[in-house]
């Protein structure tokens, strides 16, 4: 029977699985959840404290995989990179990286412990900021410890493993490894022969140690500026190689976050896929600032970041949506350092364009549209300390300036002069060749998906055009806002792709054209999630639709609409449409805010059915409890929005809509010791429609509550009932 760590018996207890007495909000994260995909990229089970720059999680492909590529160091790109590889074993065999089976893995957002080798090696960790512990048990006393730089260097000196791995273009990151016990031989390897020498660089470059002795501990620390700041960054952190120290302070830390919003009520799976969908929403962005200096791949520069931290790794085509607005309410000075990061990013780079998808690495500019604009926007109309001016000078240089073709950061061409002056993006005729040199191979033009999305950051830029005063700019970028009605086709009731001359694209399928991914017109999603994509004029978008109950039938015809195809044929061809229900697609952020809608044309009982199902159906204590890419917090974020009962369908609106509370009660946390109460009472799985509610003991009688309302704290009760009462926000 393989031994169990003290560590290990703990975690098991924290997770619930002997525990009597009541769980801290942690305790309810299982960080398994989705890490077996539906179709494309699994979650994965993050260990690493909120928003910090040392993320760790185990080195595998997902949940399924028989091996392990030995211990994690850190993730330099979430989802798609790590960086340095530490084996261990007790074999013969030493290659560079060796792969061992792994079994009794117990996972916490801050620690794990796991067996390798069919139990010949017990592991536990624990992480704080920028630096971890590790201690290592051999079962029959001896052991070999491998540390591995990919494309780098790698060294070693009384008992300290260093180096550095190089992850892309210039950006380097560095570990700094302390080993308690004295290795009875160490050397770098070649060939699988370890030889007498302190280091080794290049590709693979591997350094070892050998032990005779059942239990070795080390800690190391992590930087991206140099060995010496991994040192300190350890230093600074960790004062011990005690696990269990470590790991007590890492669980306080997210207990204290993850306890901002409390619930009471509801059942363990509620509470579970509540908590986790939270503790998801911190993986993103990192801060990398270390002692007041930061690296930055944006110009290949150490700077001092004053006093102000710089954050990085941000998906902002996902966590626009929900991420930053539910950063923006529960810790508004973090979001305000973040944007003040995009503000640097752009100063660095030398075109001071807003960054798009900005990374450890730099901004890849992936996906399409620039909507940093709405992170911008929806911090100044909610009162947050944004430097208006720089934001508007740089996203206005990056929505003009930069082309608007998916994943190309290069200034504009002449399809993006074709849109500003013809109010759209030309889709090519079956057949046509591209003439734009800046539109990506695969990903096309997306011509729907960018004239939609294009038009939303034009409002958002007409906001912060019209906070610093820019009256004349405000107006011509709300007039660009209406762009999106130049693709209605008022005879189908859709968003169509044109060509260049003004005709729609013919013939069309609205559900299969358009290639991979419809990329060809649309983006990852077809047109029925493209239908919704207004989110800046949901009134103008009724009227056009014929008003609120055509509005109301088309959005039902949206989830009740079969997918048309066999399962087979449609995901191959849509392989992000998943978590269909009909063609409304769960899994894709672009879809985040469709159910809401029904609040906007008389109809909120329909939202509130909608969001029950949608939750119940899609998110779930399990290995396929997530129905598509998660995105660091961008999907997760509409779980914990939704279980509220609330969501901002428009960010750069200071509004949110109703939807339907999951838990009888809910308690948000504000900063500067302010609460909101959120009351559902008789709250259950049937009783999910709202029969009535109040605000501070005032009747509501709107589908929607105010930014101010939330902020400045107050109680929400609504009475739940397991019939609709359509008279109830109409």
């Amino acid at each position: 029977m393989k031994k169990i760590s003290a560590l290990l018996l703990c975690a098991a207890l924290l997770a619930g699985c002997s525990q009597k007495g009541p769980k801290d909000p942690v305790d309810y994260v299982n960080p398994y959840i989705g890490n077996i995909s539906h179709l494309l990229v699994p979650t994965f089970p993050t260990v690493q404290l909120p928003n910090s720059m040392l993320r760790v999680y185990p080195e595998r492909a997902d949940y399924t995989s028989e091996y392990v590529n030995g211990l994690p160091v850190i993730v330099t790109n979430h989802r798609e990179r790590s960086a340095f590889k530490l084996s261990v074993t007790t074999g013969e065999t030493l290659r560079p990286v060796i792969p061992v089976t792994y079994d009794n893995e117990h996972l916490t957002p801050y620690g794990f412990g796991i067996d390798l080798e069919d139990g010949a090696i017990h592991a536990d960790y624990a992480v704080s900021h920028q630096s971890a512990v590790y201690r290592i048990r051999f079962r029959d006393g001896h052991g070999t410890l491998l540390l591995t730089s990919g494309n780098g260097a790698v060294s070693l000196a009384d008992g300290v493993f260093a180096g550095y791995q190089v992850v892309d273009g210039e950006t380097k990151v560095y570990v700094y490894m302390e080993v308690q016990e004295k290795p009875v031989k160490e050397g770098y390897l070649s060939h699988g022969q370890l030889l007498d020498g302190k280091s080794d660089s290049g590709r693979n470059a591997c350094v070892a140690m050998v032990f005779d002795t059942p239990e070795v501990h080390l800690r190391y620390g992590v930087s991206f500026i140099s060995q010496e700041q991994a040192a300190a960054n350890l230093h600074r952190e960790i004062g011990t190689y005690d696990v269990e120290k470590v790991a007590a302070e890492g669980r306080k830390v997210w207990n204290e976050t993850l306890g901002r919003l409390e619930i009471r009520g509801g059942n363990e799976t509620e509470k579970t896929v509540f908590y986790t969908s939270y503790y998801r929403t911190f993986e993103r962005p990192v801060c990398l600032s270390e002692d007041g200096r930061y690296w930055s791949a944006f110009d290949n520069q150490v700077h001092e970041d004053g006093g102000t931290p710089f954050y990085t790794d941000d998906w902002i085509w996902d966590t626009y949506r929900a991420a930053h607005p539910l950063r923006v309410v529960m810790d508004p000075s973090l979001e305000e350092d973040i944007l003040a990061s995009f503000v640097r990013m752009a100063e660095q780079t030398g075109n001071d364009w807003a960054p798009t998808f900005p990374e450890v690495t730099g901004d890849s500019r992936r996906m399409n549209s620039n909507h940093t604009v709405a992170t911008f926007a929806d911090a100044i109309v909610k009162g947050l300390d944004v430097d208006r001016q720089r934001a508007f000078e740089i996203c206005r240089k990056a929505l003009l300036e930069k082309t608007l073709a998916p994943w190309c950061g290069n200034p504009a061409g002449w399809i993006d002069r074709f849109f500003w002056h013809n109010g759209y993006i030309p889709a090519l005729r079956p057949g046509e060749p591209e003439t734009d040199p800046n539109v990506h191979s695969f990903e096309k033009r997306q011509p729907v998906a960018v004239t939609l999305g294009t038009a939303y950051d034009s409002w958002c830029m007409s906001v912060i055009a019209d906070a610093v005063k820019q009256y004349p700019e405000g107006i011509a970028f709300r007039n660009a806002s209406q762009f999106y009605r130049n693709l209605y086709n008022g005879t189908t009731g859709f968003f169509h792709p044109k060509d260049k001359d003004g005709n729609f694209i013919e013939p069309l399928d609205y559900s299969f054209s358009g290639g991979m991914g419809a990329r060809e017109y649309y983006g990852e999603n077809n047109a029925w999630v493209y239908r919704w994509d207004v989110q800046q004029d949901i009134p103008g978008l009724i009227t056009l639709m014929g008003g609120p109950d055509a509005f109301i039938k088309k959005l039902d015809e949206t989830f009740s609409t079969p997918l048309g195809r066999s399962k087979y044929e449609f995901y191959a061809m849509l392989p992000d449409h998943t978590g269909n229900v009909g063609q409304f697609s769960m899994a894709n952020e672009p879809s985040l805010h469709i159910p809401y809608l029904y609040d906007y044309a008389g109809a909120p009982w329909k939202t509130q059915k909608r969001i029950r199902q949608l939750l119940r159906t899609w998110f779930r204590d399990d290995l396929m409890g997530v129905p598509g890419d998660e995105d660091g917090g961008g999907m997760t974020s509409f779980v914990v929005w939704s279980s509220l009962g609330l969501y901002p369908v428009t960010p750069g609106s200071a509004e949110y809509a109703i939807g339907s509370p999951v838990f009888p009660e809910a308690v948000v946390h504000l900063p500067g010791g302010k609460t909101f109460e959120i009351v559902a009472k008789g709250a259950s799985e049937d009783n999910k429609y709202i029969q009535s509610a109040t605000l501070n003991g005032e009747p509501l009688t709107r589908p929607f509550l105010r930014h101010e309302q939330l902020v400045q704290g107050g109680k929400l009760v609504f009475v739940m009932g397991d019939q609709p009462n359509k008279n109830w926000g109409i």
